[in-house]
């Protein structure tokens, strides 16, 4: 095994293809860089820079080894700092106001029994906006993108959008056998999820309808209120319908159901997914949501 001082020299000089660049970094002298290469070199048995003046630059060699270096030192540098963290933790998590409101809140007895030194901070949103790591340490979102570049996402679960209103809205109204019948409504819509009835309503979507009426909103948590109090027909995800479903204020006027377009994730910084804190609040949320996985 070649010496981690030796490694390390390599590591700093490859990344910034310069040997007085990394005897800076490693506050050593550009000599003692070019030694340990070299012991390293005669260790491997294989050429790691090809020198051309004062330039370096990787051989074959070297772009090969470089990249698991690369790998193992920022490992390093991610656990170092997992064990060296203070014993309180905090955590600030991004979630949408309906989610908060309605699925997440009555559940957070349990994280605190799960995790009673974890400080947990919830930043609500009104919009879908997709996680922003500036204002939060992860984030809880519904997204078709799960691949931006830097992030890890882990997924959570599928919803299914189901149409609600209040018992009241049709009493003395014959039966909805098609879902173009909600026409006969008024539609509570988001504009924040525009797709929502189009998906919902199949071919010819919401434009299909015509000039149905509609009251427009930015929040599932406002639709879904509007709808109980029997202002007119919503749609929301399932598992944010169902405690008023089960309470009775929504029923739903028509079987029939469709997979939301997106799909929910727990997001972090791809740099910061390992560390302590967002894997307590992770682990705790998967069990969470363990009865909303679909087979």
């Amino acid at each position: 095994m070649p010496s981690l001082t030796a490694l390390r020299a390599f590591e700093a000089a490859a990344r910034h293809e310069s040997f007085r660049l990394a005897a800076e970094e490693l506050s050593i002298t550009q000599s003692a860089v070019s030694h340990q290469i070299a012991h390293l070199e005669a260790h491997l048995g294989k050429d790691l820079f090809r020198r051309t003046g004062r330039r370096v630059e990787l051989t074959e060699a070297g772009r090969l080894y470089f990249p698991y270096l690369r790998e193992a030192f920022e490992r390093i540098e991610t656990g170092t700092r997992l064990v060296s963290r203070p014993a309180q933790q905090e955590l600030t998590v991004q979630v949408y106001v309906t989610v908060a409101a309605r699925w997440l809140m009555p559940r957070v007895h349990t994280l605190q029994k799960s995790c009673p030194d974890l400080h947990v901070r919830f930043n609500t949103s009104q919009m879908d906006w997709e996680f922003d790591p500036r204002n939060a340490d992860i984030g809880m979102v519904c997204t078709v993108d799960s691949n931006r570049p830097g992030f890890s996402y882990t997924p959570l679960f599928e919803s299914r959008l189901v149409a609600v209103c209040s018992p009241n809205l049709l009493k003395n109204q014959p039966p909805l056998v098609h879902p173009r019948d909600v026409a006969r409504f008024t539609l509570l819509e988001l504009y924040t999820a525009a797709g929502d009835w189009d998906a919902w309503l199949g071919p010819g979507g919401r434009s299909g309808l015509g000039e149905a009426a509609s009251i427009r909103f930015d929040s599932y948590l406002l639709a879904l209120e509007a709808a109980c109090d029997g202002q007119g027909i919503a749609l929301a995800p399932d598992f944010l319908a169902e405690p008023d479903l089960a309470s009775g204020r929504l029923v739903s006027p028509i079987r029939h159901s469709v997979p939301q377009p997106a799909r929910w994730y727990l997001v972090a910084r791809q740099d910061r997914a390992d560390e302590l804190a967002i894997q307590r609040f992770r682990d705790w949320l998967i069990k969470e949501v363990e009865p909303l996985r679909r087979p």
